[in-house]
């Protein structure tokens, strides 16, 4: 029996340090797949990062190639109002004229301009009768008023006012009663 109990005891003693490599082993394991989990959660939260970063990248330059354009269309329409500033001038001088063809020639040509520059979003801003609103309207000089009720009101217009898609391409110039 003493022999069986020395085997026991070395068989156990035996054991303890493969119990000690078994356990440092699965110690060693475990903390290498905690060490691999965080990497690979870093990794994901950096790859989330990197696509959030690209998708407003691609937005901001679709926006500013979209800004772009517009400018550039506001840009050639705000050079093409000297023009219609012509036609309405002309306009003005040919109604007291007696040349039916100058008048049906120049009206035409206004009328085809306007009506494309409205297709791609001018509009023109009302401002004779209308309340002057620093808004809309640049004052270039007061007048008396020919009546009580005209005062603060635009009595004539000197340079008409255009609006392009909401935004002011350029403020009417306006006489307004004083």
């Amino acid at each position: 029996m003493e022999q069986e109990d020395i085997k026991k005891k070395e068989n156990k003693a035996a054991e303890a340090p493969k119990a000690d490599k078994k356990k440092k082993k699965e110690d060693s394991s475990e903390k290498k797949i905690a060490e691999l989990t965080d990497k690979l959660s870093k990794e994901k939260d950096d790859y989330i990062r990197l696509m959030a970063e690209f998708e407003t990248f691609r937005r901001r330059s679709s926006e500013d190639r979209l800004n772009l354009i517009s400018s550039a269309a506001a840009d050639t329409i705000k050079g093409l109002l000297p023009v219609l500033d012509d036609c309405e001038r002309a306009m003005q001088i040919l109604s007291n004229s007696s040349d039916e063809a100058a008048k049906e020639g120049t009206s035409l040509i206004y009328e085809k301009l306007m009506d494309y520059l409205k297709s791609k979003g001018l509009e023109t801003i009302k401002a004779k009768g209308e309340k002057f609103n620093t808004d809309f309207h640049e004052a270039v000089t007061q007048f008396p008023a020919p009546s009580e009720d005209m005062k603060g009101m635009v009595i004539d217009v000197v340079q008409t006012g255009y609006m392009l898609n909401g935004k002011i391409l350029r403020y009417a110039k306006v006489v307004v009663g004083a």
